[in-house]
């Protein structure tokens, strides 16, 4: 048995058959799956920086264990690592309060106060008016900036819009 998954997934091939590095991928494939599911699925949704690097590490690392550029198990295990070291991470980060979170995730910025706008945290964060004017009109609102109670750049990267009370969209 284990010759046959040896010559199937080219365990100690210099190089890969096409047919070998096509086992592989299936094999990453329900390796990844399987890991996902037992770490956390939010690691691909739209989310913070922290979620994103991890994404694009774990493809990297998933990447050569199909390509035979690292071995194979061991490669599938870092895979794991990397993501129960993300759920550990996010445990620590809901549990200990806003001080680690931010550090980790970042935290929310105000754009806009009161109908002002914020103009440093602008700056500060590469968001122009016609950013803001857009993320207002995605929203919903076509209010102006003078009817916004508050504007933040959320931790995702999107902009939430709160209007003053009275205001419609």
């Amino acid at each position: 048995m284990g010759e046959h998954v040896a010559l199937l997934f080219g365990i100690e091939e210099e190089t890969l058959t096409w047919w070998q590095m096509s086992a592989r991928a299936v094999g990453v494939f329900f390796a990844a799956l399987l890991i996902i599911r037992m770490g956390n699925h939010r690691i691909f949704g739209k989310n913070s920086a922290f979620d994103i690097v991890l994404g694009i590490i774990y493809g990297s690392i998933l990447s050569r264990a199909i390509t035979g550029n690292s071995p194979f198990v061991p490669t599938i295990v870092a895979a794991f690592v990397l993501v129960m070291l993300h759920k550990l991470l996010a445990y620590f980060t809901f549990h200990s309060g806003f001080g680690l979170s931010s550090f980790i995730k970042g935290a929310p910025r105000t754009l806009v106060k009161d109908g002002k706008l914020q103009k440093k945290a602008m700056e500060e964060n590469s968001i122009t008016e016609n950013d803001l004017t857009e993320a207002i009109r995605s929203s919903g609102n076509s209010a102006g900036v003078d009817r916004i109670k508050y504007a933040y750049l959320e931790r995702s990267g999107k902009i939430s819009v709160i209007l003053k009370s009275g205001e419609e969209p």
